[in-house]
């Protein structure tokens, strides 16, 4: 049964990036639709545990919107405006609608990392 899943790091800090703000969509051409919006728990993680189940996974475009510069000014970092990193906006496609996709990213006010984790 496949499933999306996400954790973000703070590489500033050294921790989780509990309370980021999180949102998921489905894009089709030039149709974007928001499937769900979350702050992450204490682990970094979504505290309702998949983003997508095996009920709602299907094969398709998606994105991952993390509100980077919010969850960094609210932790004390003083930033310019605009900020270097704002959101990070992820884009990757579902190919199999049974496999496992974890996409973690690893954040900081200047740099960002990602990969399909397991």
């Amino acid at each position: 049964m496949g499933h999306l899943s996400t954790h973000v790091l703070d590489t500033m800090n050294g921790c989780p990036a509990a309370g980021m703000k999180v949102t998921l969509q489905r894009v089709e051409g030039s149709q974007v639709e928001t499937l769900k919006s979350l702050t992450l728990n204490q682990d970094g993680r979504n505290d309702g545990g998949p983003l997508l189940d095996a009920a709602t996974m299907a094969a398709g475009r998606y994105r991952l919107l993390f509100e980077v510069a919010p969850y960094f000014r609210a932790r004390g970092v003083a930033l310019p405006e605009p900020a270097f990193i704002d959101t990070v906006a992820l884009d990757f496609g579902i190919a199999d609608s049974a496999g496992h996709y974890h996409v973690p990213l690893l954040v900081s006010p200047w740099a960002y990392s990602t990969y399909r984790g397991s």
